[in-house]
């Protein structure tokens, strides 16, 4: 009798296709704050569990794509030139788990992950230039 082993599986690319940009993080961090502000801003029970549901989600997105961003695009070269980048990286990823923005409906803790992910777009940018 054999045995078969099925998984799913899922990335941004298999090619890899070379297309990186640390705005998909972006987009789903200001997502994250922006159903922060909404759960602030309302007193409907309801409408509030939503908020956090898709904040949680949309956390977990922001993780996934500097994931791809940190494993796949950036090289031994960049981790050389910018050696603050795998802190960069640890940090980011951290302000959207658990301990971070998908824990908390603190608007200060998105404000934070967001300033990560800029300082993290630059450095991408500046390796886009070489």
């Amino acid at each position: 009798m054999a045995l078969r082993l099925i998984a799913e599986v899922s990335a941004h690319c298999d090619l890899p296709c070379g297309v990186y940009d640390p705005a998909q993080a972006k987009i789903e961090a200001q997502s994250v704050k922006g159903c922060m502000e909404k759960y602030h801003g309302s007193d409907d029970a309801d409408f509030k569990a939503r908020a956090v549901s898709i904040k949680e989600q949309r956390s977990n997105m922001v993780k996934e794509h500097l994931w791809v961003l940190w494993t796949d695009y950036f090289k031994p070269p960049h981790f050389e030139k910018y050696p603050q980048l795998h802190g960069l990286f640890n940090e980011a990823t951290k302000l959207a788990g658990a301990g971070g923005t998908k824990g908390s409906n603190d608007v200060a803790v998105a404000d934070q992950l967001l300033g990560k992910i800029d300082d993290i777009a630059t450095i991408f940018w500046e390796t886009k230039k070489a």
